[in-house]
């Protein structure tokens, strides 16, 4: 059985799929599996990917979004770990092998992840001190943003048992909703070291396409967690301080933009929660 199944999603993203898989092939650390989750694409990711002469597993499946197709290659992985690779994303080539160590020696953990770089146009970007990245019980960093980046973590398969996949109802903020489930009772292993290099700003990026309405998906995912029973007393007042607070946020949001239905629904939301 090998050790590591690399996951990479891909949905029309020929020109940049290639820096991906190159990372992965060029790693120090050899005993892991790449499999490349073809989202439906219309381009040329399927020639891309058989002009390589490695063992390049290749799933097609018809378009279902980030989490659908990382939920396939879950189901496709033959290791104990797992790792994602956003396909416009790359890796430092001593990633798998610092991190399959570092879980080797803290076995307790089901998950780690670790620094990563950030460049916008050309330019190396300085991360701003919310996005400062911590270990062990994380909870409270998880509630406003996602702390958590998709291309760094290594995870034991058996953290899906425990946690769920992602939620194929979120078409945004997915891994948000995952870290956010987990940080609830797993310990996360952070390794201070950039493993991860990425590079933002494009308008083809979810991050991008949802920009104004991201909040909409983490009050869902946040509303999910509340509703669910598994908060102890603490985590339910900071999960609902933090729900009231993207709640007004994307509330008056609405209402500016003509939206007043939809807005006052979002405004009323959190006292709905608290009279349950």
């Amino acid at each position: 059985m090998i050790n590591i199944s690399v996951i990479i999603p891909t949905y029309n993203r020929e020109d940049f799929l290639k820096k991906a898989i190159d990372s992965v092939l060029a790693q120090t650390y050899k005993d892991f599996e790449l499999i490349i989750i073809d989202d439906g694409s219309t381009d040329k990711t399927k020639q891309l990917v058989d002009s390589y002469e490695q063992g390049i597993r290749y799933v097609y499946q018809d378009n279902k979004g980030p989490s659908g197709a990382r939920n396939k290659g879950i189901r496709e992985s033959n290791a104990e770990f797992i790792v994602f690779l956003d396909s416009d994303d790359w890796f430092d080539k001593e990633k798998l092998g610092c991190q399959f160590r570092a879980m080797q020696e803290k076995p307790d953990y089901l998950i780690s992840h670790t620094e990563e770089i950030w460049y916008q146009s050309g330019n190396l970007l300085n991360h701003k001190n919310k996005h400062k990245k911590f270990g062990g019980l994380i909870f409270d960093k998880c509630l406003s943003i996602c702390s958590v980046g998709m291309s760094t973590v290594m995870i034991k398969k058996e953290f899906f048992d425990k946690v769920g996949v992602f939620d194929e109802h979120m078409p945004c903020c997915e891994d948000y909703d995952l870290w956010l489930r987990a940080s609830v009772k797993l310990p996360f292993l952070f390794i201070d070291k950039p493993l991860t290099l990425k590079k933002g700003g494009r308008p083809d990026q979810v991050s991008s396409i949802f920009a104004r309405g991201m909040d909409k998906f983490r009050i869902y995912s946040l509303k999910k967690l509340i509703e669910s029973g598994c908060l102890n007393s603490e985590q339910y007042v900071l999960a609902l301080g933090e729900l009231e607070k993207k709640c007004q946020i994307y509330g008056k949001g609405c209402i500016k933009h003509g939206k007043d239905d939809e807005g006052k629904f979002y405004l009323r939301l959190v006292e709905l929660l608290s009279t349950k």
